[in-house]
């Protein structure tokens, strides 16, 4: 088994301003629920996701919902390594780091 990315999370100053550019340099539009996802039109492909606090990082997703946990032992058998991270109660999602300290996702898409 193995993750997909599912979004590139970027750190933007200006989510409007970020909106603007990546819609037109990618072909993407705006989510109507979030002006601050994007996507293909189609809904196909990698999603880019622009954010003012977060770091960048990707958003790998899991097959399943039951296929988290065994996806996040399996990329930590591979080097990578749980993240200090304050988690809210309803969260979807595991932070790990890579071999070299990047932060990343492994989210439930269910």
């Amino acid at each position: 088994m193995a993750s997909t990315i599912g979004s590139v999370v970027l750190h933007v100053g200006d989510i409007d301003r970020a909106a603007a550019f990546w819609s037109q340099a990618l072909g993407y539009v705006a989510s109507a629920h979030n002006p601050a996802f994007l996507a293909s039109p189609d809904g196909s492909g990698t999603r880019l996701h622009l954010d003012e606090d977060d770091r960048t990082h990707l958003d790998l997703w899991a097959v399943e919902s039951s296929d988290v946990e065994k996806e996040v032992d399996r990329l930590v058998a591979l080097g990578a390594r749980r993240a200090e991270w304050a988690y809210p109660e309803d969260a979807d999602f595991v932070v790990l780091e890579d071999t070299e300290g990047n932060p990343f996702c492994v989210i439930d898409t269910s």
